[in-house]
């Protein structure tokens, strides 16, 4: 699994390894492994080499409501897991806020309008473009 870029890593403020995943969420550590294959789940390898899932993931002894959703429509879409990590942490104003906050506060249904927006607006594009048309989304075109 390759390692995640330094400022992507940046964006989310909690992280958990996976048997602290599997704790929160009462579950052998080959349940939280087969939800990271399953794609209900997604953990990146940071750049001290720990694979881990974002704390913000979980709300309490549970995954968030709609993050495997959300996740499928971007995977759906061509994101790499970096990318996902990325969108999901990174503040849109139409939100407002990011769009995991927006997914923790119940409101999936708009986070992944946007989701879905952004393959139809990526369809044909490659990933670093992607990438730019996520950013743009966010920040307004330059």
């Amino acid at each position: 699994m390759t390692q995640i870029n330094p400022v992507a890593d940046a964006l989310v403020a909690e992280w958990l390894s996976l048997p602290e995943v599997a704790t929160r969420l009462g579950l052998p550590i080959s349940r939280v492994k087969q939800l990271l294959r399953d794609r209900k789940l997604l953990a990146v390898t940071r750049p001290s080499g720990d694979r881990a899932v974002p704390a913000a993931f979980l709300d309490g002894a549970q995954i968030v409501k709609g993050l495997s959703g959300t996740l499928t429509v971007l995977f759906d879409c061509g994101f790499e897991d970096e990318e996902a990590l990325r969108w999901l942490f990174t503040a849109d104003e139409t939100l407002p806020g990011t769009p995991i906050a927006a997914l923790y506060a119940r409101r999936g249904t708009e986070v992944n309008r946007r989701a879905q927006a952004l393959g139809s607006a990526s369809a044909r594009t490659s990933s670093s473009a992607r990438s730019w048309v996520a950013v743009s989304l966010v920040t307004g075109p330059s």
